[in-house]
């Protein structure tokens, strides 16, 4: 008899089957990327983001809709990386939606979910471009829509809506010029097919692994530098307890902070990361049931996790936790809380210095080659310990992970200034002025950034055709704000071709910042070159330490 609805437990297993299906291809879609820079790559991002979720889908047992719901939901937001993960992290976000509310999904709830997961993901897009994933998810949902006046039974509605998002897909690069000089589809477009067509297999009974293993790759190991041993004594609150409260509704700010002032009666080492949906909560108690029994007056419980501290195995981890934890306190008691605190995401030991220099609170390790996730910027975010925070992505594969981690923080007022480069990032916080108010500085920093002009030279991963030049795997690549400047072989040649093509006769300042890949002396010699060649203009040269760039420039 053939299926014509989705129960919950159908719906988690096609979740987890379009995940393993996206994170089987995502190296052919990391190839689909238009440039052939060495970058994080669309593909994987994509499948960190979705894999978040379905870590979480995969420790439910037996869920109902609005616990599945709330899984997919809540774990693709806080594990969004990269532009690609963002959006779909959204289209997912609108799509638990409307399913939240049916203990089955027929194609009428289904058109509606989809409809829904396209206005969610429109709407986190400031300037939705078309010929991307957006379009190929406004298609399926268009397709579901004008399907429902067919009598369809599921499976067939299912595979016209596949077959559909397959052609809008191929037409994406008729769509963006960039795409058909490149000669590929659009990568992000091709990862929503893959999650579409692997949730059909499973609808359709095939035999899937449905097994969600840990991802190193996101969960790196801890670093150990304190003794092994710690007398039991010395814990002062000897239960570990973690959960998620499954909201029945949105906790006001008032609720939160109560229930925080409770946990902080019963404990310590809180951490409280709330949204819509759902609490994340981390107390060390002796007493966990207190924690519990407070949690179930909000909501369901989910991933509950309680461990004695005290048992001998446990001791190293937690000899680190509490020290980091005393760390953060000591600091806390020396410094009172800031009007105002910068985080920047930073790659490179030097570019590193010259943040924390320029009065950085704290730097995210990240950049091109691994793009921080939502979860990482509203962890650095609670560590700042000011009322008002500055977020400088300096990369423009990360500013919608920013902005969704400032609709997840609730205690403090975040601004995020879109810096899409380092030399845009170091702008931002020279202009800031301690005088103006935060909300009259956000202002003034976005329109100084614009002023910055940035051109990075790397190498090509791959083969192919843009911005009317042909690359070939190894050249090297200046690129500049809006494309591919110059290709050669010679490192100072291209180089320097892309400062000529950024400078103007208004140009003042050179500023160039070295990789890890170029030693001292080639730099300061380049550099001497550069000042002869140009000089009515200061030239400034600084070790950046960044891997995958050899130089990046900013002219302003």
């Amino acid at each position: 008899m053939e299926t014509s609805t989705i129960n919950a437990s159908l719906c988690a297993k096609m979740f987890l089957a379009g995940a393993k299906n996206l994170e089987a291809n995502k190296e052919w879609i990391n190839e689909l990327n238009v440039f052939p820079v060495p970058d994080g790559d669309t593909g994987t991002n994509m499948t960190m983001t979705i894999m978040s979720a379905a870590r979480e889908v995969a420790e439910l047992s037996s869920p109902d809709m609005p616990a599945l719901a709330k899984a997919i939901s809540s774990g693709s937001l806080r594990g969004a990386r990269g532009n690609s993960g963002v959006i779909l992290s959204q289209l997912l976000r609108g799509f638990t939606k409307t399913i939240r509310d049916y203990s089955e999904i027929d194609t009428e709830v289904l058109a509606a979910a989809m409809q829904k997961a396209v206005e969610t993901a429109y709407k986190a897009v400031m300037k939705p471009k078309e010929g991307t994933i957006l379009t190929v998810a406004k298609g399926a949902a268009d397709k579901a829509a004008q399907l429902l006046e067919t009598d369809m039974g599921m499976a067939d509605f299912l595979g016209e809506i596949i077959e559909h998002a397959e052609y809008v897909l191929s037409q994406t690069p008729e769509m963006l010029p960039v795409l058909k000089e490149a000669g590929v589809v659009d990568s992000g477009g091709q990862g929503l097919v893959q999650v579409l067509k692997g949730a059909y297999d499973a609808f359709l009974g095939k035999e899937i692994d449905y097994s969600i293993a840990d991802s190193q790759e996101e969960r790196p190991a801890r670093r150990e530098t304190v003794p092994a041993r710690q007398q039991e004594a010395d814990i002062k609150f000897g239960y570990c307890t973690e959960f998620i409260i499954m909201l029945e509704q949105e906790l006001p700010e008032q609720k939160l902070a109560d229930f925080k002032s409770f946990l902080e009666s019963i404990g310590d080492s809180i951490v409280l990361v709330a949204d819509e949906d759902i609490v994340k909560v981390h107390v060390h108690t002796n007493d966990p049931g207190k924690a519990i029994s407070r949690a179930l007056t909000y909501g369901q419980l989910s991933r509950m996790k309680i461990d004695n501290m005290r048992e001998e195995h446990h001791e190293k981890l937690i000899k680190d936790a509490e020290k980091l934890a005393a760390k953060q306190k000591e600091e806390e008691k020396k410094a009172p809380r800031k009007p105002v605190g910068f985080i920047s995401v930073s790659v490179g030991d030097g570019i590193g210095e010259i943040f924390r220099g320029l009065g950085a609170d704290y730097l995210i390790e990240g950049g091109q080659t691994m793009n921080p996730s939502t979860d990482d910027m509203v962890k650095a975010i609670e560590k700042v310990n000011a009322d008002n925070i500055f977020i400088l992505p300096n990369n423009k594969n990360i500013i919608l992970a920013a902005n969704q981690a400032q609709y997840l923080v609730k205690d403090k007022k975040v601004f995020v200034i879109p810096t899409k480069t380092i030399p845009q990032g170091i702008t931002a916080i020279i202009s800031y002025n301690a005088e103006r108010t935060p909300e009259e500085n956000e202002e003034t920093l976005k329109e100084e950034i614009k002023k910055v002009k940035t051109g990075q030279i790397t190498y090509a991963v791959r083969d192919t055709h843009i911005d009317d030049k042909d690359i070939h795997e190894g050249d090297l690549m200046g690129i500049g704000d809006k494309g591919i400047l110059t290709v050669g072989r010679d490192l100072s040649e291209v180089t320097r071709e892309t400062i000529d093509q950024m400078t103007d006769e208004d140009t003042e300042l050179i500023s160039i910042y070295y990789g890890e890949d170029v030693s001292p002396e080639d730099a300061e010699r380049f550099g001497g070159s550069i000042m002869e060649e140009y000089p009515d203009c200061d030239v400034e040269i600084y070790a950046g330490g960044q891997p995958i760039y050899y130089y990046v420039v900013s002219v302003e």
